[in-house]
């Protein structure tokens, strides 16, 4: 029977945690960044490449409010990443769409992210990558369910 983890054991592990999300959102900011963008252009950038962008949706799944995607929208197309138009089917909506610049642009932090991706994860072994899934799948669930409980 595995055995229960102490308080400090768990306290080293959040602070490994930590440092890992922190990690994570620094080179994020640095991706970013080597693209002339904010996060959260990025996030709406690679949002517009999918299909049927709307703002309000955008903003409600990401839980920002719409004015701070404006921002990023107005930011996007003053860059010439992105091209704004009356949609043909509702004139009270806009379509978004990606410019050659913004499809460039996205290709480019691709480029950047798997070469971060083979630098950095290509070494581990297999089976300690299906650990750490595991783990941070599990891991995951109950900080979810806990909030969910927490929330309701």
């Amino acid at each position: 029977m595995p055995q229960a983890p102490r308080r400090p054991e768990i306290h080293r592990a959040i602070a490994a945690l930590q440092r890992l999300a922190e990690g994570f959102a620094l080179r994020r900011r640095q991706l970013a960044g080597e693209a002339g963008l904010t996060e959260a252009q990025w996030r709406v950038l690679d949002e517009i490449a999918g299909e049927d962008f709307m703002p309000s949706m955008f903003a409600r799944r990401r839980d920002c409010s719409p004015a701070a995607v404006s921002r990023s929208l107005r930011g996007l197309i003053d860059k010439g990443l992105v091209d704004a138009s009356i949609s043909a089917e509702d004139a009270r909506q806009r379509d978004y769409r990606l410019t050659r610049k913004g499809r460039d642009a996205l290709r480019r932090l691709a480029r950047e992210r798997e070469r971060a991706i083979e630098s950095v994860w290509r070494e581990f072994d297999a089976r300690d990558l299906e650990g750490f899934e595991r783990f941070a799948h599990a891991l995951a669930d109950r900080l979810e369910s806990y909030a969910e409980r927490r929330r309701g």
